[in-house]
């Protein structure tokens, strides 16, 4: 009886070093591979988050300053049009 015993601890012991080593062989080959992942990602020159967070802060300010400079040359023109058509009244007459 104590030699099944101990065969089966031989083989439980056996088990858990084969799966200790696949979770080392696992970590190692998620490292590597991250690690290629991130060095492909720096040599394609992607933005970083931080650069896109600038650059959608800085779209947004431009849009706000072409909106009101849009309005701006819309009161403008609303103003030499009627300018325009007093100016052109007077020259009729």
């Amino acid at each position: 009886m104590q030699s099944s015993n101990r065969l089966f601890d031989d083989v439980a012991r056996i088990f858990t070093d084969a799966a200790g080593a696949a979770q080392g062989v696992r970590r190692e080959a998620e490292t590597l591979i991250k690690g290629q992942a991130e060095r492909l990602i720096r040599d394609m020159d992607v933005a970083t988050r931080e650069e896109v967070d600038v650059l959608r802060d800085l779209v947004a300010a431009l849009r706000s300053q072409n909106d009101a400079l849009a309005a701006r040359v819309t009161a403008l023109e609303a103003r030499l049009g009627t300018e325009a058509g007093t100016a052109g009244n007077t020259e009729a007459v």
